[in-house]
């Protein structure tokens, strides 16, 4: 039986997610890239998904409901931070039904995952947000949210992380 939390809405829970939730979250998945013009990045499958999450256990999705209709989700996964020596959550996606969003739901979310943070011992809890989404920018400000503005994101994908990895020979012994 999967635990539900209470969360102060009416008619709104949030659940851990369950492999049989797998196709739901890629679902999820593909609106918010839609939301945020990326959904030809996308190349999540279900059985990736279903591998990473429910099998290596790499990251964790907690679902939300509204009249036990799913119209979110929060995908996280823990990090460490040298410096304060913890660990800490860091959120990867936030996503919330357009029509669910103005009713409370997102503060949910991060509450939820801020307790869970704190519970977990974690140092901190953090995520990247699209420099044009002002509404999300607006509302993380809200929640106590602080900008890493001396911070810039670096990434190596697709060929360029392969031409990196072939950089220098190194062999296991």
């Amino acid at each position: 039986m999967e635990k539900l939390w209470d969360t102060g809405l009416a008619d709104f829970k949030l659940r851990f997610a369950e492999v049989t939730d797998v196709s739901l979250i890629l679902n999820f998945i593909r609106e918010l890239a839609e939301y945020e013009n990326m959904l030809p990045d996308v190349v999540a499958t279900e059985e990736v998904l279903r591998e990473s999450l429910f099998e290596q256990k790499i990251a964790e999705v907690i679902i939300g409901e509204y009249k036990n209709a799913p119209i979110g989700f929060a995908l996280f996964f823990h990090n460490f931070s040298t410096f304060l020596g913890k660990t800490g959550i860091y959120l990867e996606d936030l996503y919330v039904k357009p029509e669910m969003r103005g009713k409370g739901i997102g503060k949910i979310f991060l509450t939820f995952l801020a307790q869970l943070a704190i519970e977990r011992k974690c140092g901190r809890l953090e995520w990247w947000c699209l420099d044009w989404n002002e509404p999300s920018i607006k509302f993380y400000k809200q929640m106590g949210a602080i900008p890493m503005d001396d911070w810039t994101v670096y990434r190596v994908s697709d060929e360029a992380l392969y031409n990196l990895a072939s950089k220098l020979p190194i062999k296991k012994r």
